[in-house]
């Protein structure tokens, strides 16, 4: 097992599986400029740990996470230069993993403990796989301090749940419980709070169980699909998928202890 701890955030690599867990209890876990770089070099580290195969996200405390620390997101943009939006397109809020960090092959699974909210809910919906408790919270909370998202939450809302959900969500600006949210496919599953990170590191396992190769160019590919017309992206499927296969070795020892069964 390997750890980094810090005073923000907590990076704990258990058997493959690296536990991210945002430690900011008393601000709900929001997100300040100091956790948004914590969280960066957390995804470098479980990008480039050959021994952690997923991630799994979590929040300390009762919230996941309450967006951007508006007591110092407010201020920071009121005295931005106008320069200061292309900058920010860069990089993305949560360390990146919204945009700039994006394109990690690896699989990460939200375990939504509590609220999610504002950049909460984009961080929640910039991981691959979202599995709620039931105490859990979602809401497009932005709309109610005069802004909106802009950190991939419209995008991707609009690719999870559609554009009828994306509007209503983000025009009222309400709040949705776990139930709702499994209804509208913002997550795959809602667990009791006292069995979300046993449910999330069963998915986990689930996929560990995968070829490690096959999983990240799965998700490679999913990426890349996204936008295309159908001919490219269906040239696209098959050049990746054909081509992850390698030298064979992978699938002919899965292969053999299958039919070994």
């Amino acid at each position: 097992m390997s750890g980094i701890h810090t005073s923000l955030a907590l990076y704990d690599l258990r058997d493959g599986i690296a536990w991210i867990t945002l430690n900011r209890p008393a601000a709900l876990n929001a997100l300040d400029d100091a956790l948004n770089d914590e969280l960066g070099r957390i995804w470098d580290r479980f990008a480039a740990d050959d021994d952690a195969q997923v991630a799994v996200v979590t929040g300390a405390g009762k919230a996941f996470c309450a967006g951007a620390d508006l007591k110092t997101f407010i201020p920071k943009w009121e005295d931005a230069d106008l320069m200061a939006p292309r900058r920010n397109a860069a990089m993305g809020i949560a360390g990146g993993i919204t945009r700039g960090r994006h394109r990690l092959t690896k699989p990460v699974i939200a375990a939504i403990n509590g609220h999610a909210i504002g950049g909460g809910f984009e961080l929640a919906l910039a991981c691959d796989i979202r599995i709620a408790s039931d105490r859990a919270k979602f809401g497009v909370f932005e709309v109610r301090h005069g802004l909106h998202q802009g950190d991939g939450g419209l995008v991707r809302l609009v690719a999870v749940a559609g554009i009828g959900v994306a509007l209503d969500l983000t025009l009222t600006g309400r709040e949705v419980d776990a139930e709702e949210a499994l209804r509208l496919r913002l997550v795959s599953q809602v667990v009791p709070a006292d069995e979300l990170l046993q449910a999330a590191e069963r998915v986990a396992r689930v996929i560990m169980a995968n070829s490690p190769t096959a999983v990240r160019s799965a998700k490679e590919t999913i990426l890349d699909l996204i936008g295309r017309p159908l001919d490219d992206a269906l040239r696209l499927e098959t050049i990746n998928g054909y081509s992850s296969l390698g030298d064979f070795s992978d699938a002919r020892a899965r292969l053999g202890r299958f039919t070994g069964k």
